[in-house]
């Protein structure tokens, strides 16, 4: 090039530099804030597309709670567009229950959740009882915030995003307000969004962090300090008081504090806005913190009171040209999917490594595709041993490391679970029960456990079971249980109860098996039995009777029902066979279920079968029915005989959901069922008809100490049952 041409095209670029030098000096600082209100923050999302309609960038953003999830998302490159069509997609009604698709469960843990209340775990140690940190730990939560802002694809740190982002989080340790600048995005989104009570804590940097609402809900003052802002768009989205009259129970009082301590705080805030600042405060209406299903209508919201300042708004306005330029960074490039080189296990204290391992089915040399990771993390925290699993993906030196970060209960590794069971019905009155449990896992690398179990009530026992796998896989097992129960039994005809015994026996069993997954366990053992029968009402001539037996027992198990209860798909079998040379009987159970949805509506068939394949079963062995769903008509174990058949089939409409932090769906449901009996030993006056019938109306639910039912059944027989359960049996 001619030396002329070079000082013309040197001279020309200076030029064009120092014009744009001048536009952009020429253009105020604009600081934006978006504040905190749970689902009510959605409205954010409104708000940023008016900014994008009228091309006004922002210098820098602060966000606190769920106005630090869209600041985040926003600053990572996810546009109001891509937001929109996130949160409509997330499937909220699971969002805040940690459990994995009960298919996705390690078996023994499904085992552990079925007998005892899920949020009743308590840690104990020397030092006394410990409790978890909050009702939800937050695996799914944290997975989402991974999935809005890219993690899966490249490694998402603070102080590496395009746009300078200011997250607000509290010290719940000292109350200090704690402001995220660096590190990762999403753990400091999940910090600032850990509702106290609800979420539980994130850790960071050595320190507890909960929701940065308690002490800067809309974080005014951060946004002028991070960029220097000239002008503050400041978005309001906090919930307003509770009327006096609407405060009386624990749970309104609680929500009540926190929102006078967030008020408070944003109070403060709002008096340091300048008249040159924005203010945006949506109308939200009946749209409160918990109604994420109400998302697109916050949005709305948002954006119609942007609206409403839009000449304000519009006065901030850049060209097309200067507008894509500042957005060019921030506008995310979707990089492929990475092909993971290593993978690594960190931060194990007690855990065998190879325990997180058997949940992984990505493999060093695969690409990281999203469900895989989430569906593996979900898989690990199933084990029970975690209060979360994470991971982060890492380049060193042009490899891909994919670190698997679980951490492992702080409250364990021993505890104390309960539950609780009341079971009422016009039959035959109101019984109770409270069990409660010692676990104490981890023993050694394998992971053996034992599990020391009391109950009392209307029923006793207590038992003892000592757990040992034989690899670090957990694939092969050892199992050795004692136990002892005391139960009422009672004995019916026509439809009236003649007597009730106490059944009293030990048993003891020891087997060995191997687990296939998450999918069920097989066993092959051996059972030691004694059992006493002694007459509490009725006849004397009734007569008293003690027996003591043993035999060999085979099990298979297996369990893909997607929910603990109130199951919307998936299918369980269990098959069980006894045999006993000694009291001249073998017994084979065979139990089969399963679900389908369509819509709101839940589809569930059962079958079982009890019979004897040799001899005839005893009467101390014999099939069972009677009680909700095993013929519902019928009061629990009414029936006692050999060679019973029972299906049965039910609709359920799903007429509402519980409140965040709770668990399930409610429930109207109506229930067919039939049965055959090949012979009585009770209700002998039914022996001549062939088919039992039974339908039942009744509305169910998850409770926090297990599943509730209430209803009326009826059978054509001229049997009749109201009855209500709640909790575990």
């Amino acid at each position: 090039m001619p030396p002329f041409l070079r000082l013309l095209a040197t001279t020309s670029l200076a030029l064009a530099l120092s014009v744009q030098a001048m536009a952009d000096t020429s253009r105020p600082k604009v600081g934006l804030v978006l504040g905190g209100g749970g689902a009510r923050g959605a409205a954010h999302i409104g708000v940023l597309e008016i900014l994008e309609e009228l091309k006004v960038p922002v210098d820098c953003i602060a966000g606190t709670s769920m106005g630090a999830l869209i600041a985040g998302a926003y600053a990572s490159g996810l546009s109001p567009a891509m937001m929109r069509e996130e949160m409509a997609e997330a499937d909220w009604d699971t969002m805040f229950s940690d459990i994995p698709d009960f298919s996705e469960v390690n078996y023994r843990y499904k085992e552990t959740l079925r007998r005892f209340i899920p949020g009743s775990e308590l840690g104990v140690s020397s030092d006394g009882v410990r409790f978890p940190p909050g009702v939800v730990d937050g695996i799914k939560i944290k997975l989402f915030f991974n999935q809005l802002v890219g993690a899966n694809r490249t490694e998402r740190v603070i102080e590496k995003l395009p746009l300078p982002v200011s997250l607000i989080a509290t010290d719940i340790g000292n109350g200090e307000r704690v402001v995220m600048r660096e590190g990762s995005l999403t753990t400091a989104m999940r910090a600032s969004m850990s509702v106290p009570g609800l979420l539980a804590p994130a850790t960071r940097d050595g320190r507890k962090l909960v929701d940065g609402g308690l002490v800067d809900n809309v974080p005014i003052g951060e946004a002028r300090e991070r960029c220097n802002a000239d002008i503050v768009i400041a978005v309001n989205v906090g919930s307003p008081l509770l009327p006096a009259d609407s405060v009386g129970s624990l749970l309104t009082i609680s929500a009540q504090m926190v929102n006078i301590l967030t008020e408070q705080n944003v109070t403060r805030s709002l008096a340091t806005l300048k008249p040159t600042d924005i203010y945006i405060k949506p109308d939200l209406g009946t749209i409160s913190a918990a109604n994420f299903s109400r998302n697109a209508e916050a949005a709305d919201r948002g954006r119609a009171a942007a609206e409403a300042v839009r000449d304000q708004l519009a006065r901030l306005s850049t060209s097309a040209a200067q507008y894509a330029q500042w957005r060019e960074p921030i506008d995310r490039s979707y990089k492929p999917k990475p092909t993971i080189d290593e993978i690594e296990i960190a931060g194990l204290k007690r855990v065998n490594p190879a325990m997180v391992e058997r949940q992984l089915t990505i493999k060093p040399g695969e690409q990281l595709a999203t469900s895989n990771i989430d569906r593996d993390v979900l898989r690990i925290y199933g084990d029970g041993f975690y209060q979360s699993v994470d991971y982060q993906l890492l380049t060193q030196r042009d490899r891909n490391i994919l670190r698997i970060l679980p951490v492992e209960k702080s409250w364990g590794p021993d505890y104390l679970r309960f539950a609780l069971n009341l079971d009422t019905d016009s039959n035959q009155g109101s019984s109770f029960g409270l069990r409660a449990a010692y676990q104490k896992t981890l023993i050694n690398d394998l992971g053996a456990e034992i599990l020391a179990t009391v109950g009392i009530g209307s029923n006793l026992g207590a038992g003892l079971d000592f757990y040992q796998p034989l690899d670090p896989a957990q694939r092969f097992f050892v199992e050795a249980a004692v136990k002892y129960e005391r139960v009422q039994q009672n004995v019916f005809q026509d439809n009236k109860r003649v007597a009730q015994y106490i059944n009293s026996g030990t048993a003891f069993a020891l087997s060995a098996g191997t687990n296939f997954g998450t999918l069920g366990q097989a066993r092959l053992g051996w059972i030691e039995q004694s059992r006493t029968f002694d007459r509490d009402i009725g006849s004397s001539q009734l007569p008293n009777f003690e027996t003591s037996y043993s035999g060999w027992n085979a099990k298979l198990s297996l369990d893909q029902l997607n929910r603990l209860y109130f199951a919307t798909q998936g299918w369980r079998t269990k098959l069980d066979y006894f045999d006993s040379n000694e009291a001249g009987f073998a017994r084979a159970e065979i139990d089969v279920e399963g679900a389908f949805s369509l819509g709101k509506t839940v589809i569930t068939g059962r079958a079982n079968y009890t019979g004897s394949p040799r001899g005839q079963l005893p009467f101390y062995s014999a099939g069972r029915l009677g009680g909700f769903l095993n013929m519902s008509a019928f009061a629990r174990g009414q029936i006692l005989g050999d060679e019973v058949t029972y299906a049965g089939v039910r609709a359920e409409q799903i007429i509402g959901t519980f409140p965040i932090g709770l668990r399930g769906d409610m429930r109207l449901g109506f229930a067919l069922e039939g049965a055959h009996v090949g012979t009585y030993y009770t209700e002998t006056n039914l022996s001549g008809t062939n088919i039992l019938n039974s339908a039942a109306i009744y509305l169910g639910g998850e409770t926090p100490f297990g599943p509730a039912y209430l209803g009326f059944g009826y059978s054509t027989s001229g049997a009749s049952n109201f009855f209500l359960n709640i909790g575990i049996p």
